[in-house]
């Protein structure tokens, strides 16, 4: 089916769509609008300690607002720093582990898999993602998830850089991923279904659509969500009222874009975060790679206040001459962050 992106995003998402060209970056005072909208939906919350917990969702789980990214959890040289990290994360109350099978080769699965040893697998809520598109490399890479972080089951798996138009009907085709994900799910080895990718709002709405048209509700999707998408190429704009309609648990990531929208000088790593954590989102995903880094997840909660309609404009002010042509979002615009365009292999 061959359909323009403009036409598909307003087919897709209705009222809620944004008529905008792929590089257009959306005006201040509409951004602004937008985002004040959003932060006004408040997710189910409450606190555990000194960690807040919001619903997955429509599921019974809770999960910590701040989850430990899995990819920097396998860059340390000594793997028992990394287990320590994990360790101390989840001694602090952050309860929500991201991961994937591709993650530094498969050293971050390994790596989280030990951490979660001696009674701390039953204190997280486990995700972990693969790139499969046939139904054989999904087998495959879900078999080795299980095997790598030594767990008998995975709590959310998701399918994994869903940035291509034609990776929906990739994953929903005849012998495609789904089927074996959904196989892994009825055998016990998997509990959530979702999907990531973060290069462009139009091909999680087309995820959305494909799913619908197979009868099938996600109950996670992840995607970036900070104070430059708002103005470009907007997840949060034109995906997440979608999520929101259809209680599809929603994950945010790329806060800092890896470095590049700290790079930008426009915003503080605590505002970025603020900004996320204000959105209607379960869980945002943050690199953790040292123990700085973890102290300042652990700050934003703990000085967490939702922000209102004067700080939201604020933000969005001092990040939209940034945000111009997604250049701080390298992730939306070059093929720096895809994986699976470097190793098409991993696709099956």
């Amino acid at each position: 089916m061959d359909i323009s992106r403009r036409g598909f995003i307003k087919r897709s998402s209705g009222a809620l769509a944004l008529s905008l060209g792929s590089g257009a970056v959306l005006p201040l005072a509409a951004a602004t609008e937008e985002s004040s909208k959003l932060v006004g939906i408040r997710p189910e919350e409450k606190r555990r300690g000194d960690m807040i917990l919001r619903r997955l969702g429509r599921t019974d789980e809770w999960v910590s607002v701040i989850g430990l990214g899995g990819y920097h959890i396998g860059k340390q040289a000594d793997e028992n720093e990394s287990i320590q990290l994990i360790r101390g994360a989840i001694d602090k109350g952050i309860s929500f582990m991201d991961n994937c099978w591709d993650y530094n080769g498969g050293e971050s699965e390994v790596r989280m898999g030990k951490a979660l040893r001696d009674g701390y697998r039953e204190k997280v809520t486990l995700m972990t993602k693969i790139d499969g598109r046939t139904k054989a490399a999904a087998s495959q890479q879900i078999d080795d998830s299980l095997r790598r972080l030594q767990t008998d089951h995975i709590d959310v798996l998701q399918h994994h850089e869903v940035i291509r138009l034609d990776d929906p009907d990739r994953i929903f085709a005849e012998g495609g991923a789904h089927e074996a994900v959904l196989e892994a799910r009825k055998a016990g080895k998997i509990r959530y279904i979702g999907f990531t990718g973060h290069k462009d709002p139009v091909v999680h709405l087309r995820m959305l659509q494909m799913a619908s048209e197979h009868g099938f509700h996600f109950d996670t999707v992840q995607m970036p969500l900070n104070v430059m998408d708002a103005h470009f190429r907007s997840f949060q704009n034109q995906v997440l009222p979608v999520l929101l309609k259809e209680r599809i648990a929603v994950l945010g990531m790329k806060t800092f874009g890896d470095h590049f929208i700290l790079d930008s000088k426009t915003v503080t790593p605590i505002e970025a975060l603020h900004y996320s954590m204000s959105l209607p989102t379960s869980v945002v995903i943050t690199g953790i790679d040292k123990p700085e880094i973890l102290d300042q997840a652990l700050e934003a909660v703990r000085t967490y206040k939702r922000l209102d309609d004067a700080a939201i404009a604020a933000l969005l002010a001092r990040t939209q001459s940034a945000a111009t042509n997604g250049r701080f979002e390298l992730y939306k615009i070059s093929t720096h962050f895809d994986g699976t365009i470097h190793n098409p292999v991993w696709l099956g």
